[in-house]
């Protein structure tokens, strides 16, 4: 297949798409948050301007995950416009990768500038409880998936630089002042927010005894099937990333456990009012309050 082929595909859905929802928006956004298993009722706190099913959306891939409603929410958290993902698409759903990032592009073409990504993740560090949430500060992929940009800007620009100069510096992905403010907001709520690495596979499985072992050894402290492709394709476009997990069990090797997908719904929404309280801080964060 003609890679450029393929490019031009994918810019004109993403433009398409992008098309749509700037259409039913009444407020640019400049803010996004992706809502994961079991934090999709987040987006009942915004004061809706528009909602709009993925299945209305040129191109859009629908989410069948359990707990993904499958509808962007726009809207005012606070005196903030924001977009919200309620629910996202997964590689084990059968989708493509240029499927699964269409909706980040789609954010990244209506100007979005910070990105908040939420998930519900196994616990692979023995110290972590069910129920806490997690501060991504960096992620192990190993989804195998490399070859993820947005489409490339038609001119460079000192304001839009080129991926090629982008792939030349080491980027960091998740973004430190993000990260700081998130950990002010837990300490201000009077909760534990853990700081860790998040590990990505594509799933639909959950974890063998033998690969939490080992997940464990290559430093990872959650596991989970989706977030990743997300981040690569915000970062590189120079978006600010702040990622969350959900810890919604904790792997034991030498007890373990079977754990349902309606489980990890029902504990990833105790968690709710800590992500919250984060999101809240950081989009107030997004419009100048403090």
């Amino acid at each position: 297949m003609n890679p450029d082929a393929t490019s031009s595909e994918s810019s004109h859905r993403t433009t398409a798409a992008a098309a749509t929802v700037r259409a039913a928006l009444k407020s640019d956004a400049k803010t996004a948050v992706i809502l994961g298993t079991g934090l999709g009722d987040l987006a009942d706190e915004i004061a809706v301007e528009a909602t709009i099913a993925y299945r209305d959306i040129p191109g859009f891939p629908r989410s069948t995950a359990l707990a993904h409603k499958g509808r962007l929410v726009c809207g005012r958290l606070g005196e903030t416009p924001v977009i919200m993902m309620q629910g996202r698409c997964h590689l084990y759903e059968g989708y493509g990768l240029d499927d699964i990032t269409l909706p980040t592009r789609v954010l990244l073409a209506l100007g979005i500038e910070t990105l908040i990504v939420t998930n519900a993740a196994g616990g692979v560090n023995p110290d972590y409880c069910v129920g806490d949430v997690m501060l991504i500060d960096d992620h192990i992929n190993l989804m195998w998936l490399r070859a993820l940009k947005p489409e490339a800007p038609a001119k460079e620009s000192a304001a839009n630089p080129s991926l090629a100069r982008q792939a030349s510096k080491r980027v960091r992905l998740y973004d430190a002042a993000l990260a700081t403010h998130a950990e002010q907001i837990a300490r201000r709520n009077d909760f534990p927010l853990r700081r860790g690495v998040y590990l990505s596979v594509t799933g639909p499985s959950y974890e063998t005894r033998a690969e939490y072992s080992a997940f464990r050894r290559m430093g990872a402290d959650c596991v989970g099937m989706s977030t990743v492709p997300e981040v690569l394709v915000a970062a590189a476009a120079g978006v600010k990333v702040l990622g969350l997990s959900t810890v919604t069990n904790v792997a034991r090797p030498d007890a373990p456990q079977t754990v349902s997908a309606e489980e990890v719904v029902e504990v990833a929404a105790t968690a709710l009012p800590k992500v919250r309280a984060i999101v809240q801080g950081i989009v107030g964060r997004a419009s100048g309050r403090p």
